[in-house]
């Protein structure tokens, strides 16, 4: 069991509000935890947050967040981060997570935007996820994130990733399915992107759905059962990187809950049964 209270072969589902009857109404023995966006509980009182406690006592919760926003060039929001602070230690939540982007600047950007691939960002990037950690008093894990533009590159994506997690000691959520998004919409090597990240700082992982527009661009959607190169990824990250904590993703076109435990079902089948790659 890790320090955010997972083990190496759980698998998780992406909470949404549409879910919250299905998943009230029944025990979900396939689903070992939820992820949700704080932001989207936080306005909430009364049924919501009744119901939400009623799962967070029953299930392990991860969060991760939509407007941390930390690559923005605006000061980081820090009443903000200590909402995030109090809503994390009511619902006894170990483990944050946000992307490697940002999502405003001198007003909500309501996107996530690419952070240039610099050093001077990934330093600065760096040390604002260490005044975050400062203030949640407990990690930080940043996401690798879809993107369709890379303005002002002068470090390819895996290297500014990589400074990153370096500079900050932070944790990786690895994403599968921005992984290869990002392989076909900026042609370079899934595969070689992914064992160049470092396995010892992988928290969990996510998988997910995109939408193909082209044969040369793919939309990270949420929105669309994972695709079989996706799910190849996703068995090469655990042969390569050892079995990690893995969540799927659906934010719309949600399907019933006996469609999404078909695709939780085939994560558990892609994990590799030697115990020699299980991760704490």
């Amino acid at each position: 069991m890790s320090d955010f209270g997972l083990a190496a072969s759980h698998v998780g589902l992406g909470l949404r509000r549409e879910m919250l009857s299905a998943v009230l109404e029944q025990q979900q023995a396939s689903i070992d935890f939820f992820e949700v966006a704080p932001e989207n509980w936080l306005p909430y009182g009364g049924t919501y947050q009744k119901k939400f406690r009623q799962l967070t006592e029953r299930y392990p919760f991860i969060c991760h967040g939509l407007s941390l926003s930390l690559g923005s060039p605006d000061p980081l929001d820090l009443d903000f981060v200590r909402q995030i602070k109090a809503f994390l230690k009511e619902h006894q939540i170990k483990l944050y997570s946000e992307h490697l982007s940002y999502c405003s600047a001198a007003g909500h950007l309501y996107d996530l935007l690419p952070i240039p691939f610099t050093e001077e960002a990934a330093v600065y990037v760096a040390d604002r996820i260490r005044m975050v950690q400062d203030i949640l008093e407990q990690p930080l894990v940043v996401e690798n994130v879809s993107y369709y533009a890379a303005p002002g590159q002068e470090l390819t994506e895996l290297e500014f990733t990589n400074a990153v997690l370096e500079l900050a000691d932070c944790k990786l959520l690895l994403d599968v399915n921005n992984i290869y998004v990002n392989s076909v919409n900026h042609s370079y090597d899934a595969l070689a992107f992914l064992k160049g990240l470092p396995t010892q700082r992988i928290a969990y992982g996510h998988v997910a759905g995109h939408y193909r527009q082209h044969d040369s661009l793919l939309i990270d959607t949420h929105g669309a059962d994972v695709s079989d190169p996706v799910w190849a990824l996703l068995s090469e990250a655990y042969q390569h990187h050892g079995l990690f904590p893995t969540l799927l993703e659906r934010d719309f076109n949600i399907p019933d809950m006996q469609q999404l435990q078909l695709e939780l079902a085939h994560i558990r089948r892609l994990q590799p049964n030697d115990p020699m790659k299980l991760r704490a």
